[in-house]
């Protein structure tokens, strides 16, 4: 399966996991969006920071936040750093202040994607 529709495919399975309150690891996730090797978390996490851009840009919580690093904890320093390069998150990438604005980023990206009625963006 090729890239061409790989943002589609990757929304697709972040939804599901905001329907299931559930995160998921960039491995896991490229796996499921039908991605073949090689390469397969340095394409899932630019597909991500393309993904996340443009959710910003539109002003929608950030559906890249349910994407995590294989530990399940937070996404990895890429994700803060995107933030901070945006104007979303002045911090370190790790630790405690790290961990609370993610968990509030997951909280908005969770209740938007999960709802049917997210402007159509949902299923």
């Amino acid at each position: 399966m090729e890239d061409d529709d790989l943002q589609e495919r990757l929304r697709a399975v972040l939804k599901g996991c905001a329907r299931n309150g559930e995160t998921i690891a960039y491995l896991e996730l490229a796996h499921a969006a039908g991605m073949q090797p090689p390469h397969l978390v340095h394409r899932v996490t630019e597909a991500l920071e393309e993904m996340l851009r443009a959710d910003h840009a539109a002003g929608l919580p950030l559906l890249a936040a349910l994407a995590t690093r294989k530990d399940g904890l937070i996404p990895g320093r890429g994700f803060f750093w995107l933030l901070t390069e945006l104007g979303r998150y002045e911090g370190p990438p790790e630790g405690d202040e790290a961990i609370a604005h993610y968990r509030t980023l997951l909280a908005q990206a969770t209740a938007y994607w999960s709802a049917d009625s997210a402007g159509g963006h949902a299923g």
